[in-house]
Order: C-alpha cells, then structure tokens, then sequence
C-alpha cells in the first residue's frame, strides 16, 4: 500500500493517539465543507505508546464505539503513522521525467536516502517545484514509513470493521487542515507560523510558510503530566483524573495549585521549542502561534502564552468556516471545544476530496 494516494473515496478521518481515537466525516458543496458526524473515545492506558499501537483489540474497541457515538456509516478510512518511524526528504530529480519514470527512480534511490532496508517501508512522493539554481531539475519529497506501524494502523482499522484506503503522515494531515485556517489569521505573505500541537506524551512544533512546513521538532511533554499529577494529588484513577480534567468537578484548589503551574511548564515548553528554531535558522521571531492538540482547549493557555511570549496566539480551530450537519447539531459545544485536538482528523477527512 502507498502512502498518501486517494481517488476521490468518501474518507472518515480516523485519528489514532496515545490516549484517544478521534473520528471525523466531511462533506462537501462549492468550496464549503460541513461536518456530517465526529466523535472523541478515550483509549485505556498504555493501548498506544510512543505512537505505536500496543493492544489491538483495544484500540479498534475504541474505534467502534466512536463510529457508533458519531452515527457514520462509511467503512473506508484515511489514518496516519508519526514520529520515528516516518522519514521525510526533499531530494532532487531531472525535471523532464515522466510520471512512471518518475516512480521508477524514486524506486531505485530510495534506498540511498533511507535508513532501513527497502523491503521494510513503504514509500510514496510528490513533485515539489524547480529546483533553485539548477535548471532542468525539480524537488521531490520523499516520503517513507515503517511497513511495521503502516500494518498496524490497516489491522486495527480492519479490526474494527473498516477498509484503510489511504495511511498519511501526521505532519502532512495537519498542514492539510491548516490550509483551512488561513481567513482567521492576519500572516504577512511569506511571513512565518509556529503551529504548536501539545498532545498527551509530545509537544510538537511546525513552523510553516504560506502554508508549507519548514521544521518540525518534537519533545516529550503533554497532558499526560496533568493527568498524572491530578492522580498524585486527589488519589484518582487514571480513567476518573482524566475524566475530571475533561468535565470539572475537583477540588477549588486545583486550578492554582495544579493547573497553573502545569500551564507555566506549558509556556515554558512552547518558549523552548522555539528558541530551538531560532537557533537553527536565520529567523528570531515568528508571526503567529498556533496551539492545537487537547491541552490548547486548557481554560486562558492561548492569552498565556502570548503574554509571556509577546507573540499573537490563537487556537486552532480548522472547522471554523465549516457548516455542521444535524446530527453534530447537539454536539456543537463538545464540537468546539474539541476542535483544536481535531487538527489530524481533519486533514485526514480532507483526502476524500483529493
């Protein structure tokens, strides 16, 4: 199976994290889209871990009860694979080759810019544009994934009842819902964008111009350190602590004595994550951040942030512009809050339109 490729197949975005399975079905009119069904499941602990899936079963589990909750009937879905089991390079090719002899010298290449055995990815590739200064060439991005974590998120689809027609790259699905975002954003052409994704295990940063990635870092730091810590304090299971910090209902303590200095670490992290950047390019200041991920939905973290790091920051939200159908209706408010956290789903959701 390649990586990426679709022909127009009504698509349910299947978005599989350390601690939950979001899922999300699209439609589209003209140029709007609307949201026909979505759903978040949480995933008992340790079924993912480090973006692997650990226990099959139960994650696809997961993944029927969030089909069930969100009401959609399709059986084919787009899912995606990260972190290090993805390889990404831009490499150059002569310009005048045809799209089979393309494939055929990406085929014979790869194997120069890949650090696994060939027979151990899958790979896939897309025409970038000329190469600057050297005529008659153009940039591919290469694009290669452990066969091992691609079979992985195809049998728990299958698992759970569903066909995997396209496996992304989570870099990828969300620089495809982040093209959605750009009529709420005041950007400079050319100016340049730090879209911060907090998850539960790995905060990662994207800086993106006119909406093409630039660098990627992750490190490891999420909401599972405020769940942790919610246990620690009030003697909580992991399934009440998470369950607590979704819904309310703990101590008035906790917002001083817990959330705010997680959301001081949090800035911290973010402030870190881009002096790394700076310190590796030529830029020392980015015109807007993003947070997306579950923590962006944590209460005031936006209006910290930009504070403390005196740069615009908004929360991503790449359903927007976007109409909602009746059945997500009454899940409007939970639609909202989950919007941020629903970055990769959308961009999955997205491929049935390629």
């Amino acid at each position: 199976m390649k990586l990426g490729r679709n022909t127009q197949t009504a698509l349910l975005g299947v978005d599989i994290s350390s601690t939950a399975v979001k899922v999300l079905q699209l439609s589209r009119s003209g140029d709007r889209y609307r949201v026909e069904h979505y759903a978040v499941e949480p995933l008992p602990l340790n079924a993912v871990v480090e973006k692997s899936v650990v226990e099959y079963d139960q994650v696809a589990d997961a993944i029927r009860r969030a089909l069930a909750r969100s009401g959609s009937r399709l059986k084919t879905a787009a899912a995606a694979v990260s972190g290090a089991s993805v390889i990404t390079k831009l490499i150059p090719m002569p310009a005048d080759l045809s799209e089979d002899e393309l494939e055929a010298q990406i085929e014979l290449e790869a194997a120069n810019y890949i650090p696994y055995p060939i027979e151990e990815v899958n790979i896939d590739f897309e025409t970038v544009g000329p190469m600057p200064g050297a005529a008659g060439m153009q940039q591919v991005l290469l694009v290669a994934a452990r066969s091992e974590e691609v079979g992985a998120r195809q049998s728990v689809l299958e698992i759970a009842g569903l066909t995997a027609k396209v496996i992304d790259v989570e870099a990828f699905a969300i620089e495809n819902a982040f093209a959605l975002m750009s009529a709420d954003m005041r950007v400079p052409p050319g100016g340049l964008v730090a879209l911060v994704d907090i998850g539960a295990t790995s905060t990662t940063l994207n800086i993106l111009r006119d909406g093409r990635s630039q660098y990627s870092r992750e490190q490891t730091f999420g909401g599972k350190q405020l769940t942790e810590e919610i246990m620690r304090r009030y003697g909580l299971t992991w399934d009440e602590a998470e369950r607590a910090k979704r819904q309310g209902g703990l101590p008035e303590s906790y917002e001083a004595e817990v959330l705010e200095p997680f959301r001081e670490t949090l800035v911290q992290q973010v402030s870190r994550l881009l002096q790394f950047y700076y310190a590796s390019s030529e830029y020392n200041r980015v015109d807007q951040i993003v947070l997306s991920g579950g923590c962006a939905s944590i209460p005031q973290i936006a209006q910290q942030v930009e504070e403390q790091l005196g740069v615009s920051t908004m929360l991503a939200n790449p359903l927007s512009q976007m109409t909602i159908g009746g059945r997500v209706q009454a899940q409007a408010q939970d639609l909202a809050h989950d919007a941020p956290s629903l970055m990769i789903a959308c961009g999955l959701a997205l491929r049935s339109f390629d």
